[in-house]
């Protein structure tokens, strides 16, 4: 942890760890220090899943596109493409003044290595299903298919060439995620997994890694060989990860962070009385669940399922536990997609007192009563938010006969085994959009899908997203593919829908840059710092 407060002085700053300091001097160097709500599981752009990681990621790395300050799509390491007129072949055009940290050039040809890397069945990436809309993808991660056989090819050193299975609205978009960012093979050819150490790790980003204390903080430095470099206003990024909310407040207020990526809801009212506009609360396209072990007893029942989902007052949830700075949430997709309107789940008009009834009559057909309660156990990852909603939710299951016990680990544990398919009952998890289209909500509950934690395996699901990814260049056509499939995944209780997010963010007055977006998208490169 950082044990002192940061002090300016005329001639430097310098910010104590406990193992060490590391001093920036004055006049020579602008320090952005960005509060973290979790310690990132990996820096690999293969091998994470978190928003926590996204944001460091997208400091260090850049793919083919990427983000503005408003979450535009802008070009990134390709300064241009065209599409096919059939919509499944795009060609782009990759910048030649493109080079990786360590002076080599960025090619196309490292796209090809990322991609086909990410389908490679022995990456485990949580994210191949990502790149199944690209041709041969799928075939390459669960079929034994050959990589070469991908729809990747590099025409030139400069030019790469991706061919769809049928047109994907959202394929741009897709690939501002770190998921389809390039890794230099060279790097990670001599290093192995050490590649991804301070001092190794070769990117192509505005940044690059200087340093990694766990549960301290991560030092990015700004990168001379970024082809945009001159515009990049912030010498050193600091994430420092604080999973206590409260913590992160005090540190805010006695400037040792510059921003912080949440707030302690119940604290709302108070910190926006404290800190005025440097409180931003709005809307965030992300959905807050809960992920239920579809495929282990007695979960296994749709209609225990139901009850659970329908018992959950989530009126008195945003409003007690999140201050009203969330909205109830009985979709996957939470509302906001043009074009979109989600399929609800069929109680959510009923009055909470007709649902809890509703839910009792279901618990006590299948046997369950105060007097011989269903066990229920919620896992939660580290969060006085996160908390308060499972404790909110535990009383308000209690009087139905279900008893609830609660377990609660840090961001990086929790994730790492819902991930890795661990024994569990319900568990915390939250979506944020990875691009703006229902598919990204809806994916997750994919069979094939990495981010399956509910084990959710449905062929009615499945066949209605096929149906809705052939339907690619019909835009009305696959929207309504895509609420079909909703509308099954909703009924059948893939996962429980609890909340729809705001984002919750602190940024004192001195950034400039740090513009509000409904996918809370900051890069770094684009804020400067008084």
């Amino acid at each position: 942890m950082l044990k002192s407060m940061l002090k300016a002085t005329v001639f430097a700053t310098t910010l104590a760890l406990g193992a060490g300091a590391f001093h920036v001097a004055a006049y020579a160097e602008t320090v952005y220090n960005r509060g973290s709500a979790a310690e990132p599981e990996s820096l690999d752009p293969h091998k994470t899943s978190t928003i926590y990681e996204a944001h460091i990621l997208r400091d260090l790395f850049q793919g083919l596109v990427m983000q503005d300050v408003k979450a535009n799509l802008i070009p990134g390491a390709a300064e241009s493409w065209t599409v096919s007129d059939d919509g499944t072949v795009y060609t782009f055009k990759l910048r030649k003044d493109g080079q990786w940290s360590d002076g080599s050039p960025v090619t196309a040809a490292d796209f090809v290595y990322a991609f086909q890397r990410l389908e490679d069945p022995a990456t485990g990436a949580e994210y191949a299903s990502m790149l199944y809309p690209i041709k041969n993808a799928e075939a390459v991660n669960s079929k034994g298919a050959k990589p070469e056989e991908m729809g990747v090819k590099a025409i030139d050193d400069h030019t790469l060439e991706v061919t769809l299975n049928a047109p994907t609205p959202y394929f741009l978009e897709m690939l501002t995620h770190q998921a389809t960012y390039p890794v230099n093979k060279a790097a990670m050819d001599k290093l192995g997994a050490d590649w991804v150490k301070p001092g190794n790790l070769v990117s192509n980003g505005a940044y690059t890694l200087a340093e990694w204390v766990p549960n301290d903080h991560i030092k990015l430095v700004k990168n001379p060989k970024f082809w945009d470099a001159d515009t990049v206003k912030i010498d050193v990024v600091n994430y420092i990860p604080t999973e206590d909310r409260s913590s992160a407040m005090k540190r805010f207020e006695a400037g040792e962070m510059d921003s912080y990526d949440d707030l302690p809801t119940e604290q709302l009212a108070d910190l926006q009385s404290k800190f005025g506009d440097q409180i931003r609360v709005g809307p965030y396209l992300g959905t807050y669940y809960f992920s239920i072990k579809t495929d282990k007893a007695p979960w296994d029942d749709v209609e225990l399922r139901n009850a659970i989902s329908m018992a959950i007052d989530r009126d008195f949830i945003a409003e007690k536990v999140w201050q009203n700075s969330m909205l109830p949430g009985y979709s996957m997709v939470p509302p906001g997609i043009e074009g979109y309107t989600p399929a609800m789940a069929k109680y959510a008009d009923m009055p909470q007192i007709d649902r809890e009834d509703e839910a009792r009559k279901i618990l006590e057909k299948l046997g369950y009563t105060p007097e011989k309660p269903l066990k229920m156990e919620i896992r939660y990852n580290t969060s006085e938010n996160h908390k308060n909603t499972a404790v909110a939710i535990q009383e308000q299951l209690k009087p139905l006969g279900v008893e609830v016990s609660l377990l609660n680990t840090d961001t990086k544990t929790h994730y790492a085994f819902l991930q890795e398919k661990g024994d569990y009952d319900v568990a915390r998890a939250g979506w944020i959009a990875d691009y703006k289209d229902p598919e990204t909500f809806l994916g997750i509950s994919r069979k094939a899908s990495g981010n399956n934690y509910s084990n959710y395996d449905s062929p009615a699901f499945e066949t209605a997203m096929d149906k809705a990814a052939a339907a690619g260049g019909k835009p009305e056509e696959r929207m309504k593919d895509l609420a079909d499939a909703e509308r099954i995944l909703v009924d059948e209780v893939g996962n429980i829908p609890i909340l729809y997010y705001s984002y919750h963010d602190i940024v004192s007055k001195k950034l400039h840059g740090f513009e509000d977006n409904v996918m809370d998208v900051h890069p770094s490169r684009f804020i400067s710092k008084d």
